[in-house]
């Protein structure tokens, strides 16, 4: 296995503002989480048809990493026989996890990219729309082999480069000079980072395109599930009247009235040797 590179573009957020953000969002995290419902669901399908192709002979040890509020923690505990741990860094989302999810369910704040879990402990690891966050994946990967058993199955779900490239492009027409969206590896990136970890990986990819009323709306979601933006250069005071209507001028619209956002999707997934 190459070694995994520790260099973190200086891009990244800092993990304490992704802990805060999201903690603070635990409450209104799901009503507005289609996008991370669709993406989730895609694996949990997934994992569902290979558990019935090849069940498992003993009881299954499955990680959520990066669990949220528990929406697929809950769905996992519900696979016959398994045992299933939901990690997340946001103590926020931990307690609203813990508050609407069976019990029976091991939860655990720590950082993706420095498990608390033995080697060869876990036959699944889920990871639902977290790894785009984290300062280095590829040590996240990295992590995610090493917990994992002989056979067992990883499944990872992240956003590449070109998501919300309609409203990066606003802004940027609105307000020159200034971030205001996130930025995200791209695919070449992630796929390279993938192959230097895992033996075999294989990643799919889709272009999703989500409607809005409005681009207030599209910022009003990504507010309520945490995902505004984070970079070091985003302003300290609140956007300028101006600027956001501005922003709300160059955002395209369709033919319907509507305005769209495109997210580049990507599933990733590799199945150890036995």
């Amino acid at each position: 296995m190459a070694p995994v590179t520790t260099e973190t573009p200086a891009w990244i957020p800092p993990k304490a503002a992704i802990a805060r953000d999201f903690g603070a969002a635990s409450r209104t995290y799901n009503p507005a989480a289609r996008l991370q419902r669709y993406m989730g669901q895609v694996m949990l399908d997934q994992l569902e048809e290979a558990l019935a192709v090849s069940p498992p002979c003993k009881g299954l040890q499955v990680l959520d990493l990066g669990s949220g509020t528990g929406w697929f923690t809950g769905q996992l505990a519900g696979i016959p026989g398994a045992r299933v741990t939901g990690v997340d860094i946001a103590p926020g989302m931990l307690r609203y996890a813990r508050s609407v999810n069976p019990t029976g369910i091991r939860w655990l704040m720590a950082d993706a990219e420095s498990l608390p879990l033995p080697d060869n402990s876990v036959d699944v690891v889920f990871s639902n729309l977290m790894i785009q966050w984290c300062r280095n994946p590829a040590s996240v990967l990295a992590e995610c082999r090493r917990v994992l058993r002989p056979g067992g199955r990883l499944m990872v779900s992240t956003l590449l480069d070109g998501t919300l490239d309609e409203l990066r492009e606003a802004w940027r027409r609105a307000d020159p000079g200034h971030q205001h969206v996130n930025r995200f590896e791209s695919e070449a990136g992630f796929r390279q980072q993938a192959f230097d970890t895992l033996p075999v990986p294989d990643l799919a990819t889709e272009t999703i395109s989500l409607d809005y009323p409005s681009p207030l709306a599209l910022l009003a979601e990504l507010k309520a599930i945490g995902a505004g933006f984070k970079g070091a250069s985003r302003r300290h005071s609140a956007t300028a009247p101006g600027r956001l209507r501005a922003m709300c001028r160059y955002y395209p619209k369709g033919r319907d009235g509507n305005v769209y956002a495109t997210y580049k999707a990507a599933w990733l997934t590799c199945r150890l040797p036995d």
